[in-house]
């Protein structure tokens, strides 16, 4: 159970906005209208926003049964997107990233499901989930042990469990085995059940004149302990709640205009939900500056070249090939690994693409036509989420920034 404390009931949202500030600059970091408007005017954005402002990549080509079971697969996978920095181990062992082998894992449990292999995703399975489980639906078994010498006799190595791939497989059972715990204290049949039931709290106070996604995005937080985003840096409370904001936004772009009894609701005014992409790939295009930042959390020495002005200006070109996330061609190579950073500078770093972002939009949506140019007036009615899906799908499918370094975090589930 976390010691942060929780927000005040129903300011969740802006607790998320004003910790995430306040954050930012305790710890000196810089955001500058010239390079937001740098950034919004770039051809790297301005040519690739249409098509890229939408994949979150939360899209599921498997059928399902009903639609209670669609949102309990889809709201397992918010569940478990994390791991983000096992990026690199991941890639190494696999061939594939975080978040595909999340994706992987969920259907291949759920498939297996399916043939009658055990109910992984209901309350119930997920408390008896075990790590060897973990290990063989994500198809890992064999890179889920570490070498070391024997301890009496000389020349000869043992294997036994450990190493990065292991403490994936470990965070995953563990996050199921929680959340499992509390649906079951709650009385719930699986976490859609739970989710279901949040939406509709939102939907009634919708009636009433509040913020349905204020009113889910508070339930589902204190419901379900890997939710629980937040931490304390300069003695204050940061929250992010980056998967419960997830969790809203992929059920409204899934549900949205469909006859299902999922309530949907409007999601278009969340804050971003903030992994360690977002952050690194603001910090490479130049919104973010670390180089006057808090020295005593070592932040400036963090990415050292990046305000460096001709890699900025490269990075903010059109792309050498077109971003097509459908058919862009995957480098194979394994990426580099980015600084691995504490729980205080994590936090830190996205505290800080939470207020950029904000302040990205706010920027755009009073750009004068004089400063936006011809073609360009879809900037003034830009979304954070629509910021947010653009930034992770073309880190993601962009090949020069596949290649940039994305800072680390080891050990948490909330990213």
């Amino acid at each position: 159970m976390s010691t942060v404390p929780f927000p005040p009931s129903e300011e969740y949202l802006k607790a998320i906005r004003e910790s995430s500030r306040a954050a930012r600059e305790r710890a000196k970091i810089s955001v500058t209208q010239e390079s937001i408007k740098r950034f919004l005017l770039s051809a790297a954005f301005t040519t690739t926003f249409a098509q890229l402002r939408t994949s979150h990549g939360m899209t599921m080509p498997l059928n399902f049964p009903s639609i209670t079971s669609e949102l309990n697969v889809l709201s397992t996978l918010s569940l478990l997107n994390f791991a983000s920095g096992y990026r690199v181990p991941l890639h190494q062992a696999t061939g594939r990233g975080a978040f595909d082998n999340v994706r992987a894992f969920v259907f291949a449990a759920f498939i297996s499901s399916s043939m009658g292999a055990g109910d992984y995703f209901s309350a119930r399975g997920m408390q008896s989930i075990t790590e060897t489980t973990v290990a063989d639906l994500m198809r890992v078994t064999d890179v889920v042990h570490v070498e070391r010498p024997h301890e009496t006799i000389k020349g000869l190595t043992v294997g036994e469990l450990g190493g990065p791939i292991w403490e994936v497989v470990q965070l995953i059972a563990k996050t199921l085995r929680e959340t499992g715990d509390a649906l079951v204290r709650g009385g719930y049949p699986d976490l859609g059940s739970f989710v279901l039931e949040a939406l509709k709290e939102g939907e009634k106070a919708k009636k009433a004149g509040k913020d349905e996604a204020e009113v889910a995005l508070e339930r589902l937080v204190r419901g379900i302990p890997a939710f629980q985003d937040m931490a304390v840096v300069y003695e204050q409370p940061v929250y992010c709640f980056k998967k419960a904001l997830l969790t809203l936004h992929s059920i409204a772009l899934r549900f949205e205009g469909s006859q299902s009894p999922v309530p949907v609701p409007r999601t278009s005014h969340l804050p971003i939900f903030a992994d360690n992409v977002v952050p690194s790939l603001l910090i490479h295009l130049g919104v973010i500056d670390l180089s006057n930042a808090d020295p005593s959390l070592g932040l400036p020495a963090l990415f050292p070249d990046a305000q460096s002005p001709g890699r900025i200006q490269a990075l903010l070109a059109a792309a050498a090939e077109p971003v097509d996330p459908a058919t862009a061609k995957k480098d194979k190579e394994v990426p580099k690994e980015g600084p691995l950073l504490s729980v205080e500078q994590a936090f830190v770093l996205r505290a800080a693409a939470i207020d950029a972002c904000e302040l990205i939009v706010e920027t755009a949506r009073t750009l004068g036509a004089d400063e936006a140019g011809e073609g360009l007036q879809w900037l003034t009615e830009l979304t954070l989420p629509e910021l947010d899906a653009w930034i992770w799908a073309v880190a993601k499918d962009r090949p020069d920034y596949r290649k940039l370094e994305r800072f680390a975090l080891r050990n948490t589930p909330y990213f």
